[in-house]
């Protein structure tokens, strides 16, 4: 599993963007991909995916 911190989230439109701990990539986050309700500054833990237009966070959870 990789870490991150929700970068930003848009409850409303069920999208946003998680940092990754380690390059410190954006990685889109869907809502459908949620295991944990999310929002801003949240420490997680997911695994990625190469969706269509990049790489997708799925099985987010949170860490605290």
């Amino acid at each position: 599993m990789k870490t991150g911190k929700v970068k930003f989230f848009n409850e409303n439109k069920g999208f946003g963007f998680i940092i990754e701990d380690d390059s410190k990539q954006e990685i889109f986050v869907h809502h459908s991909g949620l295991i944990d309700k999310v929002r801003e500054n949240d420490l997680v833990e997911y695994e990625v995916t190469q969706g269509r237009k990049g790489l997708n966070a799925i099985d987010v959870k949170k860490v605290q």
